[in-house]
């Protein structure tokens, strides 16, 4: 349900975020924050951030940012409505009723969970039973016993057409309810409903509150039409959106920093049992985006461990697919491939803990796992066929939304198809060295409609698109952002605290920007919190007056009032992160402009031409944004 904004903004006014997050996270008094080690990241410098007025945390290592809601989702893999009930009980801030309907809802749904609770417990009461002598044998030649089942709630369907059905209605449960939630066949073509699970060894599927709420079952018998069946879709069971055993690895999983992704129930349970309570599977289907979106709250680079025959690698090629997109910084996958013909639970009692120790280990990064996938038993013999690999890559590569990673992932994959070339092999110019007077001339086309407009060949460090005039340092207007960043942190060196991180990994031109982050930084690092007095102090020791002043004459009109000592903090932190945000984009779109032109001037060919495009169409963007900002509000513009 939604939760009206002012209900939320009570929990956060009586639940300090630096008493929640302290729970997890130790934390040390810095200036009007808290600070302490990141629960996302292993780190030794303290980069974590709690602020209990502003009623959020910030970690530089891993770029996380949040409140108190988002803190329990990302630790302990909380959906919003759990976090939200949990820190209102402790607050003591009562919820609003649900409408009628939702009422209605829910007791429809407790309901529905009542009768798989009951489901589960039957099914479990089977196996111990005299009807469970076959399953029970099969469980021990799998050495999955008695501890094991009681761990993972193992049970047994009977043969009996009829053995559930009848139970339950003994208890007063509908049939109709019995059929909606998965646990009978029924239909037109159905004039008796029956058990929908027969002669199957049974493995209850949770929820994130370690609910029942649907089941797998794998059959006995031999000649079963199918080996492995799941509940089908229900209100309450949607196979896409849910991993087995998420409920119990997800404290384990973040202790560890990792959580591993198998085939299925008794490759987690095999896991388990080797050691490695972080395991979950998919549902009988390939990994869905929503798997893998519940894979990332619970770690920034899940392992993938699939079997090691055809049908495994081609699950592991679908993820690569499905998680390409949605790469972001510091967010990817990794995989780890079994030996031909073994799946977890065959290498445990083949080999042994180690076996699967070994494996894990020995997990690639999906970069890897995407150029394994182009170039293995593929033939690069003909500048054809490299150029086919060129063009696939490539078109894998700008799937990425995230252009920070996007730009990295391009940077890689043309490093190692330079590496193909035979100029490369025999030692011959590399596609970096300049061409001789006498080489033949960069690659001529003739425009077409829609194509950006031409610009210069890039002769400096920074882009001439992101602004008209230059200087020795750069672009005006790309030296103007970084003049408004560093100099408006000499006034406000109380965003230190949060911008810092940002301020170290900044590309600046400015020789006199430069020098100033330097002392910025230093100062942050000697006092978690320098005050301006301590700053002029640093900058008259280190003969900077002046470099500060000239810094400052580059901020542009609409960005003086950053300078003022009272500005409206709120709106200033917003600005600086913007001016931030624009420039990193401008510096990374500077370098894969470099990087397309010259990709296009040693292989002139549609897709490098169309690469340059599509750079140039996204520098046009950026070069938009820009001019938008230059542009001061009218009361700026009538006093200057």
């Amino acid at each position: 349900m939604r939760y009206p904004p002012h209900i939320l903004e009570e929990i956060r006014a009586r639940l300090p975020a630096s008493d929640i997050v302290g729970r997890r996270v130790r934390l040390k008094k810095a200036g009007r924050e808290w600070r302490g080690l990141s629960p996302f990241n292993a780190e030794k410098s303290p980069s974590f951030y709690v602020n209990d007025q502003k009623q959020f945390y910030h970690c530089f290592s891993s770029g996380k940012h949040g409140d108190v809601f988002t803190f329990l989702m990302e630790t302990e893999g909380l959906s919003f409505p759990e976090a939200v009930e949990r820190l209102a009980a402790e607050a003591g801030v009562s919820l609003p009723a649900p409408s009628a309907d939702a009422r209605e809802q829910e007791t429809k749904r407790a309901g529905a969970l009542d009768v798989m609770e009951m489901a589960a417990a039957f099914f479990e009461e089977q196996l111990a039973g005299r009807a469970g002598i076959e399953a029970r044998a099969y469980l021990d030649r799998r050495q999955l016993g008695p501890e094991i089942r009681s761990r993972f709630r193992l049970g047994y369907a009977p043969g009996d057409r009829y053995a559930l059905r009848d139970f339950l209605a003994a208890k007063g449960v509908d049939k109709d309810l019995m059929a909606e939630v998965g646990l009978l066949s029924s239909g037109d073509d159905i004039k008796v409903p029956f058990d929908k699970f027969r002669d199957r060894v049974m493995f209850p599927i949770t929820d994130s509150r370690g609910r029942v709420i649907a089941f797998g079952g794998r059959a006995l018998q031999k000649d079963a039409k199918a080996k492995y069946m799941n509940s089908p879709e229900t209100p309450l069971f949607h196979k896409g959106q849910l991993l087995y055993n998420l409920h119990n690895a997800r404290k384990p999983a973040h202790d560890r920093g990792v959580i591993i992704a198998v085939e299925g129930y008794v490759d987690v349970i095999a896991m388990t049992m080797a050691g490695h309570p972080n395991a979950v599977a998919g549902l009988g289907t390939a990994l869905t985006e929503e798997q893998i979106g519940l894979l990332w709250r619970n770690a920034d680079e899940p392992i993938l461990c699939f079997d090691g025959d055809g049908a495994g690698q081609r699950a592991a090629f679908k993820a690569l697919d499905v998680a390409l997109p949605g790469l972001t910084p510091g967010k990817s996958l990794r995989f780890a491939m079994l030996p031909e013909g073994q799946d977890p639970d065959d290498l445990l009692r083949s080999e042994g803990k180690g076996a699967i120790d070994r494996v894990l280990e020995g997990a690639r990064p999906l970069v890897e796992m995407l150029w394994s996938r182009a170039t293995d038993g593929a033939p690069l013999d003909t500048p054809e066929r490299r150029a086919g690999l060129a063009k696939s890559v490539r078109e894998m590569v700008a799937s990425i939304r995230d252009e920070t990673v996007r730009g990295f992932y391009r940077d890689e994959i043309e490093g190692r198809l330079r590496a193909l070339s035979p100029q490369a092999s025999q030692g011959r110019r590399g596609p970096w060295e300049p061409r001789t007077a006498s080489a033949r001339p960069a690659f001529q086309r003739t425009p077409r409609p829609g194509d950006p407009p031409p610009s210069p060949r890039i002769t400096t460090k920074f882009n001439p698109l992101f602004a008209g005039e230059t200087s020795a340092s750069g672009p005006v207007a790309y030296r103007d952002r970084e003049a408004m960043i560093v100099s408006s942190l000499l006034v406000h060196p109380e965003l230190l605290g949060i911008e810092a991180e940002d301020l170290a990994e900044l590309e600046l031109g400015d020789p006199d920007a430069q020098a100033l982050r330097s002392l910025l930084l230093d100062s942050h690092a000697d006092a978690d919190q320098p005050g301006v007095e301590v700053l002029e102090s640093r900058l008259k020791r280190a003969g900077l007056i002046e470099a500060a002043a000239r810094l400052a004459s580059h901020v542009r009109p609409g960005d003086r009032w950053t300078l003022d000592a009272h500005a409206d903090p709120v709106r200033l932190e917003d600005a600086l992160r913007q001016a931030v945000i624009l420039h990193r984009k401008a510096g990374a779109l500077n370098s894969e402009l470099r990087l397309a032109e010259r990709a296009l001037v040693e292989d002139e060919t549609e897709a490098n031409f169309a690469w340059l495009c599509d750079v140039k169409a996204r520098m046009a963007v950026i070069a938009g944004a820009e001019a938008d900002e230059v542009v001061p509000d009218a009361d700026e513009a009538s006093a200057s």
